[in-house]
C-alpha cells in the first residue's frame, strides 16, 4: 500500500529541497519569506513522511541523512517538471528575454536563408543566441532532437522520421550550371540541354557525407536506370559555384541557391533535362519542445525567414 497522502503539496517538495541544500531551516524561511515556526513545521511533516530524520545536527550544524541525501535529485526533479507544466507556459517576451536556440542545417541552403533568420533573431530578441550545427550523414540528428541537443533542424529529406513534427519552408527547383564560358556552353547558346549531354558531361556533386542532398539527385537518377559522370566529389558545398569557374565541371543545385552566386561569378543556368523534383525545405522538431513558446517563436521566425526568400 501506498503512504503518499492524497494531496501532495508541491511547495511542501520545494521546502524539502530547499532544506536539503541550505541545510538550515532559518536561511529557508529568509529565503521563502516565511515565518522560522512555519519552515520548522514543514520539517516535522516530512519527516513523517517519509519515515527519516531528513536533517541531523552534525560537527558544523545541520547535515543530510543518507535518505535525505538520496531525495535531492527526485525532489529537483519534481520541481523542474513542474516548471515546466506551468512557468514555460507562459509567453515567450522576445525583446526582454533571452534564450540558446540549437540549429542544425546543412551547407546548400539558399545563402540569404540562414542570415536572413539569423538578423530575424538577432532584431526581435538581442538577449538571445544561435548555435548553428552542421549536418552530414555522421550526425544522429534524431537522438539529438530527443536529447535536447539541438532545438531543430532544417533539412530537405525526402523521407523525414514521422514522429517528429514538420512545417514546410520553401522549395527550390533544380538546375544545371556551369562557368559562361565554359565550352559547353558556348557551343549550346539556346541553353537547352539534351538528356545524354546532361549524363556525359563531368560533375562536381556533394560527397555521400551530404546525406539530404545527395539523394535527391542521384536517387532520383537511379529509379530511372540512369547514372551521371561524376567526376569530383566535394565536402564543401559552398565551394562548388567557384570550382566550375576554372573547370569544365557541371553543378546539379537549386536555382535559389545559385543565385546568390550568380551575382559575383560568370555562370550560364540550363533547365535541367531531366525532371528532377524540386528540394524541399522543412523545418523538423520532437514533441518535447512542441509546445515551449520561446521555440514556436523561433520556428515562427524562421517560417518568416523562408517567406521573404525570392519566388516563395
Amino acid at each position: 500500500m501506498s503512504h503518499l497522502p492524497d494531496h501532495l503539496d508541491i511547495h511542501l517538495i520545494r521546502i524539502l529541497y530547499m532544506l536539503l541544500c541550505e541545510r538550515n531551516v532559518s536561511r529557508v524561511a529568509l529565503k521563502l519569506n516565511q515565518p522560522q515556526p512555519s519552515i520548522s513545521a514543514s520539517l516535522r511533516k516530512l519527516r513523517e513522511l517519509t519515515g527519516d530524520q531528513l536533517l541531523v545536527r552534525g560537527g558544523r550544524g545541520m547535515v543530510p541523512t543518507q535518505h535525505g541525501e538520496s531525495l535531492m535529485l527526485p525532489a529537483k526533479r519534481i520541481l523542474d517538471q513542474t516548471e515546466l507544466l506551468f512557468v514555460r507556459k507562459l509567453p515567450f517576451v522576445s525583446q526582454e528575454e533571452g534564450r540558446t536556440f540549437h540549429i542544425a542545417a546543412p551547407d546548400y541552403l539558399d545563402i540569404q536563408f540562414l542570415p536572413n533568420v539569423v538578423a530575424r533573431v538577432r532584431r526581435e530578441s538581442p538577449k538571445s543566441r544561435i548555435v548553428i550545427h552542421g549536418l552530414g550523414a555522421e550526425v544522429d540528428y534524431v537522438r539529438l532532437l530527443s536529447d535536447g541537443d539541438i532545438d531543430l533542424v532544417i533539412a530537405n529529406w525526402v523521407e523525414p522520421p514521422e514522429h517528429l513534427h514538420l512545417s514546410k519552408l520553401f522549395e527550390d527547383k533544380i538546375v544545371c550550371a556551369m562557368r559562361a564560358d565554359n565550352p559547353y556552353a558556348k557551343r549550346t547558346e539556346s541553353g537547352d540541354m539534351t538528356v545524354e549531354d546532361y549524363l556525359k558531361l563531368p560533375h562536381v556533386a556533394p560527397a555521400k557525407m551530404q546525406s539530404g542532398y545527395h539523394g535527391v539527385i542521384d536517387t532520383h537518377l537511379e529509379k530511372h536506370n540512369m547514372r551521371r559522370n561524376v567526376v569530383v566529389e566535394a565536402a564543401y558545398f559552398g565551394l562548388m559555384p567557384y570550382m566550375l569557374m576554372q573547370t569544365d565541371l557541371v553543378l546539379t543545385t537549386g536555382r535559389q541557391y545559385l543565385s546568390g552566386f550568380e551575382k559575383h561569378l560568370a555562370l550560364k543556368t540550363f533547365t535541367a533535362p531531366i525532371k528532377f523534383p524540386p528540394m524541399r525545405f522543412y523545418q523538423l522538431w520532437h514533441q518535447r519542445v512542441h509546445h515551449a513558446p520561446e521555440h514556436k517563436w523561433l520556428r515562427d521566425q524562421i517560417s518568416e525567414a523562408a517567406k521573404g526568400l525570392r519566388g516563395n
